[in-house]
């Protein structure tokens, strides 16, 4: 039966989290290198790049640079040297934006498009994929049905996000940070001006809503949909955040680990990308990382509440409502068990997000929690609760060091010098792996036989921190020996040598071709036009003509001394924030 590989992508801020991210289930990561990278605050050395690559091949996974910027003429040959120097480390991919990459003296590294490119329609991708390129990153906003028809007339690898943070501009499209402030967002330095409060505002200068948070959209999560997703030939599933910390990548990829490897049950034509299996000492779940709720977004068209106008910030897990309270003290009826210390928020009547520390906690009867705090907390009874900080669970997600294996079968036999330990273990392209630890000992005949092979297997299979969990034990002797367990332990680490070192073979590998010299339509907004957007925010504030059948006439957004334009493509569905001129 042929098989398809899913790749789960995970986000890398540094070593550690990518680290963290490998140990807990990635196919892959991305990181950022020391320069040309979307997110300017995490940038990494070719040293610690090369030490990721180092491990995550061990698993079979691979590790992608972000070199996704536009570029400038003087920073082309930095660029291109940076290119060499990701290559020598072993890494997997490179991630780009600006396609004049294209004209300079590559290495034979695969090239993935950024969704930077603009990767919204059939033809962008098949332009992509004439160039050479060997992965896609298509645009968030796009339909199940749009990724389907992109599947049906291209062959190139398809990457989709699946969960976290919303740019509400299209991708590579958006010019207000640069605008405002002089700090661009096609060059890694958005100030996210899409997260501040704006008030929306008629022809007259009459407020229609005031001070919120406009351009905010909820979090992705497409959990729901990935088998969807792969019916449509998405293989490759990216969780957004390069500026996550370690405690989000563990969490996050770990719960995508469990939705992929429970279709792959079902579902035997889809194979995971590479090798080894998890197992988790905290409570999965993707409620306790950062959050502004969730949304699915386009994938089955336009919906509403995909925004977050309250705030930008993360509210965490819904957990009940308050019950009864005074000035310090609240009864939230939950199903959910609280701690001294957690974080809670609420919105409060004027609709503004709070945030409060339960100091004291005591566990009442039929799911009533009794929360004291040190200052005016300014619930009321009916409020909705979140605990955006679990401190338990916290200290349980920061103590986990993963627990990654790969399974192996081994089995112990003698020779003229003395013995020696084969194995096998799947490869990440399914085929089977062999390697041979021989040792010259001299064989000393057991005198309690069954003691000895007793021993033997029990040493044989203990492989304490290595990322190796032995299946099956097959010991063919010709008579029971005595073998010293340094004996056997030195083996052991001869096979763990030999199996780094067939791991460390495939960093050469990389890239069997190199891309073709071409020119690249790059699209461009005319500058007036700063965001080009999916999200409607006349939709979202019950003022869209479609659904009203009344006309709004001109609207604009103002955020203290910046008031911009507000233009409806009402047959394609479309918002541009532009210059007020």
């Amino acid at each position: 039966m042929k098989t398809t590989k899913i790749e789960l992508l995970s986000p890398a801020k540094n070593l550690e989290v990518g680290l963290a991210a490998i140990n807990h289930g990635a196919d892959a990561v991305y990181i950022g290198g020391p320069a040309f990278g979307a997110r300017e605050k995490a940038g990494n050395s070719i040293e610690d790049i090369e030490k990721l690559c180092d491990h995550a091949h061990l698993f079979g996974a691979k590790v992608y640079v972000t070199l996704n910027t536009l570029l400038n003429e003087n920073k082309l040959e930095p660029a291109r040297q940076l290119a060499w120097d990701c290559w020598n480390a072993g890494v997997d991919a490179l991630i780009v934006q600006d396609l004049n990459l294209l004209n300079l003296d590559l290495p034979p590294i695969p090239l993935h498009a950024s969704t930077q490119c603009d990767n919204l329609t059939l033809e962008r991708v098949q332009e992509l994929e004439s160039l050479g390129f060997e992965q896609v990153v298509l645009g968030r906003e796009l339909a199940i049905d749009q990724i389907r028809e992109i599947r049906s007339k291209t062959t190139v690898p398809l990457e989709f996000f699946v969960h976290g943070s919303l740019c509400v501009s299209h991708s590579g499209q958006c010019y207000l940070s640069e605008y405002i402030g002089n700090r661009s967002a096609n060059r890694g330095a958005c100030a996210q001006p899409c997260r501040l409060p704006w008030d929306l505002l008629d022809a007259e200068g009459k407020v229609l809503v005031k001070g919120k948070h406009l351009l905010c959209l909820k979090d992705l999560n497409n959990s729901a949909h990935l088998e969807e997703l792969m019916d449509a030939g998405i293989t490759s599933f990216k969780i957004e955040g390069r500026l996550k910390e370690a405690d989000y990548v563990k969490n996050i990829t770990a719960y995508y680990r469990q939705q992929l490897d429970a279709i792959f049950e079902r579902r035997p034509e889809f194979v995971q990308a590479s090798l080894g299996h998890c197992s988790y000492t905290f409570e999965v779940n993707p409620e306790k990382s950062f959050n502004r709720g969730f949304t699915d977004y386009f994938i089955h068209g336009r919906q509403p509440g995909i925004g977050s106008p309250h705030t930008p910030k993360s509210m965490g897990e819904y957990i009940g409502e308050v019950k009864w309270c005074n000035s310090v003290q609240m009864e939230i009826l939950t199903d959910k068990t609280l701690h001294n210390g957690d974080g809670l928020c609420f919105l409060n009547q004027d609709e503004e997000l709070i945030g409060i520390r339960a100091d004291v906690v005591r566990i009442g009867r039929d799911g009533v929690h009794t929360v004291s705090t040190n200052r005016p907390h300014g619930a009321f009874r009916g409020a909705k609760i979140y605990r955006n900080y679990d401190i338990e669970w916290q200290r349980q997600v920061d103590a986990s060091k993963g627990n990654r294996k790969i399974d192996i079968e081994l089995a112990l036999e003698e020779t003229e010098e003395g013995f020696v330990l084969n194995g096998e273990r799947r490869t990440e392209n399914g085929k089977l792996s062999v390697f041979r630890s021989p040792f010259s000992v001299q064989k000393i005949p057991a005198t309690n036989p069954e003691k000895a092979l007793e021993n033997i297997r029990k040493k044989l299979s203990q492989w304490g921190d290595t990322i190796y969990n032995p299946i099956n034990i097959d010991i063919n002797l010709s008579q029971p020996y005595l073998i010293p367990a340094s004996v056997l332990g030195e083996m052991k680490r001869g096979a763990v040598e030999e199996l780094k070192t067939e791991n460390g073979k495939r960093k050469m590998e990389n890239g069997k071709r190199k891309m073709e010299n071409g020119k690249f339509s790059v699209l461009r907004s005319p500058f007036s036009v700063l965001m080009s957007c999916h999200h409607c925010i006349r939709y979202a504030n019950g003022l869209c003509p479609k659904e009203t059948g009344k006309p709004t006439g001109p609207l604009y957004i103002r955020n203290g001394q910046n008031t911009f334009r507000l233009e409806f493509d009402c047959k394609k569905c479309l918002m541009y924030v532009c210059v007020n001129d």
